[in-house]
């Protein structure tokens, strides 16, 4: 995992400076293991690393209320080992390298959802999930339903499954409106998960200079 530190490293140079809403990767992570026996295994400081060897899980933070409003989003990730191409659209079957999840709930209920998990708030009906995924062989940009979330998540597909390091910068409220319609409310949680039990395969991966804006 020492490998990825340069290339993300190096991206966030290029980056430049963050102008506002960085988001920590060295407190407030915390682990859902979505299967018993999961081979998923992260480390959190000025990025977030993850190793995947044949499991699934996802690493979740909620987001301060300064950050709510928030409708853009850029980071930089890298991915040194991948797993092979798979239709995401697809229960089961569906590995992929990462995928971001920007976790939206009403203005009016944001607030009554504090303390909660991700299991919890991806249970809610009022949230809605917009996933940026590294994976598959989509094009970019294609949006599909999750076939996990009952209609409540939507891909969007950014990389498909390959090695490489990228930045990228996303518009949240464009994206929420082709998704699901209308304003997308407060951004009140992110997450971060890593696939690879259906191919039985592996990852390396990381994900830094997160900002949100």
């Amino acid at each position: 995992m020492n490998a990825l530190r340069p290339l993300i490293l190096g991206l966030v140079f290029a980056a430049g400076t963050a102008s506002a809403g960085p988001v920590s990767f060295s407190s407030g992570w915390s682990e859902q293991k979505l299967s018993l026996f999961s081979n998923n295994s992260y480390s959190f400081g000025n990025q977030l690393n993850m190793t995947s060897d044949g499991g699934v899980s996802i690493a979740y933070t909620r987001i301060p209320q300064v950050d709510w409003q928030a409708t853009r989003a850029s980071w930089a990730w890298t991915v040194a080992q991948s797993v092979p191409a798979t239709n995401l659209k697809q229960k089961g079957g569906d590995d992929r390298n990462l995928s971001l999840y920007f976790v939206f709930l009403p203005d009016n209920v944001a607030a009554a959802s504090e303390g909660a998990g991700i299991r919890s708030l991806l249970g809610n009906d009022d949230v809605r999930v917009l996933l940026y995924t590294w994976g598959g062989n989509h094009s970019r940009g294609e949006q599909f339903l999750s076939p996990y979330l009952n209609g409540l998540g939507m891909n969007v597909a950014l990389r498909p499954a390959g090695t490489g390091s990228f930045l990228e910068n996303v518009d949240l409220a464009a994206d929420y409106a082709r998704a699901f319609g209308g304003e997308p409310g407060a951004l009140v949680g992110l997450a971060v998960s890593g696939d690879s039990d259906d191919t039985d395969s592996m990852i390396s991966a990381a994900i830094g200079n997160l900002v949100l804006n």
